[in-house]
Parts: structure tokens; sequence; C-alpha cells
């Protein structure tokens, strides 16, 4: 936590320093990559270090990591590698790499969620189409006893098809 010593300045002055827009600034914020402090009037005021913080975000960005990858490395320190500069020890690289292999297997979890969520659906539309279509023709005047047969073919045909889906044929 900053001290009373510690300057502190104003999100458009933070913007202005690193080059970004103030929104770009409220975004890593929403995001939780950065917590600014925040005046008596709710201000956000941003120390030294939050400055240090962001140009780590934008450099890292720039780079073309992403927000995710981005968090994960936050939550690491960077480390002397000599020449006076400083990254990630082969450990720390271990520990993002093993999060972000975590964030890929949840992700696939979701998108194979989603894809038997949209073949359920694309199953029902089909349904409710053919419903419809029964209707349209009985107001337009067709007989119900020739439709019936229609209708137990039309079923037969959806069964089948969920069963060769469901077997993989």
């Amino acid at each position: 936590m900053p001290t009373e010593t510690t300057p502190l300045i104003t999100v458009r002055d933070a913007a202005k320093r690193l080059n970004v827009t103030p929104r770009t600034l409220k975004y890593y914020e929403e995001r939780g990559l950065i917590m600014p402090i925040r005046s008596q009037g709710r201000y956000r005021l941003y120390s030294e270090r939050d400055l240090e913080n962001l140009a780590r975000i934008l450099r890292l960005s720039s780079l073309g990591f992403s927000l995710q990858a981005i968090t994960e490395m936050l939550k690491r320190p960077l480390e002397p590698i000599g020449d006076g500069r400083r990254g990630y020890s082969v450990e720390s690289l271990r520990q993002i790499g093993a999060a972000l292999t975590q964030q890929i297997e949840a992700m696939d979890a979701r998108i194979s969620a989603v894809r038997r969520e949209l073949k359920e659906a694309q199953s029902l539309r089909g349904e409710l189409s053919d419903d419809l279509e029964y209707l349209e023709r009985r107001i337009a005047g067709a007989d119900s006893k020739d439709m019936i047969g229609e209708r137990a073919a039309a079923r037969k045909r959806r069964e089948k098809t969920r069963t060769d889906e469901d077997t993989g044929a």
C-alpha cells in the first residue's frame, strides 16, 4: 500500500505516461490485472508500482500474450537473469505453462458441452419445423389421414438420425 510520501497520479496522467487511453487502464482494472487506490472522491490513483505493473502488462500484451497468460505471469516474480535484466525462472515458466494447460482443458470441456447443446437445439428446431409444417398444411386444408403417415415417417427419420449420431455412424 502506498505511503503518504509515495506520489500518486491520476488516471489521465498515468494513461498519458504509458501512452494508452484511460479506458485501457480501466479495462485492465476490470479484468483484475491492476487495482489502483481510490481517492475520497473515488478517483483512481496510481503509484509507481502500479505504473511498473501496467508497463509490464503492456509489454506482454504487445508480445501477443493473452490476458489469461498475462494474469498468470503477473502472479510470478521476475528474477535477475543477467546483464541487469529480469525474467522468469524455468520453474515459473513451468507453473505458467501448467496453469495455461488447465485453462485450455477447461475451454475444451466448455466447447464440448456447447457442441452437445447446439446439436440438441438443432434437433429440437427440426422437430418444431416439422410440427409447424404439419399445422400450416392442416390450416391450408390437407387431409389429416394422409399426413399421419408422413409424420410417422418423419419421426422414424429423426430417431434414425439420433441413433446414427449417438453411435457415430
